[in-house]
């Protein structure tokens, strides 16, 4: 039979404890190192879970300073052109809590953020966040509630950034190819140059 933890005294005994600073280091509120760690962010990805526990999790990017911190508990997040399958956003008119993690390239460490969203589509919120002159079809508003740096120890383990650890393109199928294998009826070749109009012209 296999052994699993099924609560959290359980949890703990195997874990143990988390450190003072550890526990310390969670604000409720963005400082000035993480304001200047979202404005230098060109990527995140957005954790959501609806009222009937499913989950997702919807990677978002853009320039850097893409994501707009409003004020110290807020931040704006845009959501652009996509395939529309919205699963996240769905989740969040069930269930409005949601889980950040920012990313810098090069930095080791990430930016966490738990709080609550709602979707935004006022014309006064969403113009000043265009580019090339297109707006986003909506954007997300968070309502901070918790934050903090997270060290870098998955980012080292997995060298993340590590230009020697970037593989040939060539040694994986292109997403065209892939869609093809999974999808009867689809041409490799067609997709791939369906993919690559997409992220030359619809990118925003």
């Amino acid at each position: 039979m296999t052994e699993r933890i099924t609560d959290g005294t359980a949890l703990r005994e195997r874990y143990g404890q988390p450190s003072e600073r550890a526990v310390k280091k969670e604000l409720d509120r963005l400082d000035r190192h993480c304001r200047h760690f979202i404005a230098r962010s060109p990527f995140l990805v957005m954790a959501t879970a609806g009222a009937d526990g499913r989950c997702d999790a919807s990677p978002k990017g853009d320039g850097p300073g893409f994501v707009q911190v409003v004020d110290d508990v807020t931040l704006l997040i845009p959501d652009r052109l996509g395939n529309n399958r919205v699963d996240g956003m769905e989740n969040i008119l069930s269930n409005p809590h949601v889980g950040l993690i920012f990313f810098l390239p090069g930095v080791r460490e990430t930016l966490r953020i738990n709080g609550r969203a709602e979707i935004v589509v006022e014309e006064a919120v969403l113009t000043p966040m265009a580019v090339q002159g297109k707006p986003p079809t909506a954007a997300i508003r968070v309502a901070v509630e918790e934050v903090f740096m997270h060290c870098g120890k998955a980012l080292i383990r997995s060298r993340l950034w590590d230009p020697a650890t970037q593989i040939e393109r060539g040694d994986f199928p292109s997403l065209g190819q892939i869609i093809a294998d999974q999808i009867e009826g689809i041409d490799a070749a067609e997709s791939d140059a369906y993919l690559e109009t997409v992220y030359r012209d619809r990118l925003y």
